[in-house]
């Protein structure tokens, strides 16, 4: 158990059976009376983001995830493949757990899941990937004060707004905290 006190963004916990990944933590403390922890969490069973306040002095259950270094191998309709490089067994997760992170995912992409107690609930992937354009607005460079940038769309499907000199057929590199472009490849 530990104090709502020590809580801080990155975080998995277990409260009332599910289990949380904090987002984001704020501390307030008034004037008077006692001070109040106000999170943003993530259901890591669901997926559903919500916030929790807890008051001064409150406990929830720690626990420490697992990770295990897997390799992105294919998708179907549902599922997700992925092969440990440890063991090469081949977990399979729902499309849905990703959400949006769908689109950064590339055959041989390196990935860690996380697990508790043999359940994976929870993935982390790497700051920047790479990958190929193949379709780009056509943009002209004009009298322009700042940077002008053009939308492309990358071969799964991400898009990603970019200098006007990134070209069909190019490699980027991509932030996946933000997907923003880093650099032409």
């Amino acid at each position: 158990m530990i104090d709502v006190n020590q809580l801080r963004k990155g975080t998995t916990f277990t409260l009332d059976d599910e289990i949380y990944k904090v987002l984001d933590y704020h501390h307030h403390k008034p004037g008077r009376g006692n001070a109040t922890i106000r999170t943003t969490v993530r259901n890591l069973r669901s997926g559903s983001v919500t916030t929790m306040t807890f008051g001064s002095g409150d406990r929830v259950e720690d626990i420490r995830v697992e990770g295990r270094e897997v390799e992105y191998l294919y998708a179907d309709d549902q599922f997700l493949t992925f092969m440990d490089l440890e063991t090469y067994d081949q977990p399979h997760l729902r499309r849905d757990i990703f959400g949006d992170d769908y689109l950064y995912l590339i055959e041989g992409l390196k990935l860690v899941l996380n697990q508790w107690q043999d359940e994976i609930i929870d993935y982390a992937l790497p700051s920047t990937v790479e990958h190929e354009i193949v379709d780009a607005e056509m943009a002209i460079a004009g009298d322009t004060a700042t940077n002008a940038n053009k939308r492309v769309k990358t071969q799964t499907g991400l898009e990603v707004m970019v200098p006007l000199f990134v070209n069909v057929g190019d490699k980027i590199r991509i932030k996946t905290e933000d997907g923003s472009y880093v650099t032409r490849v």
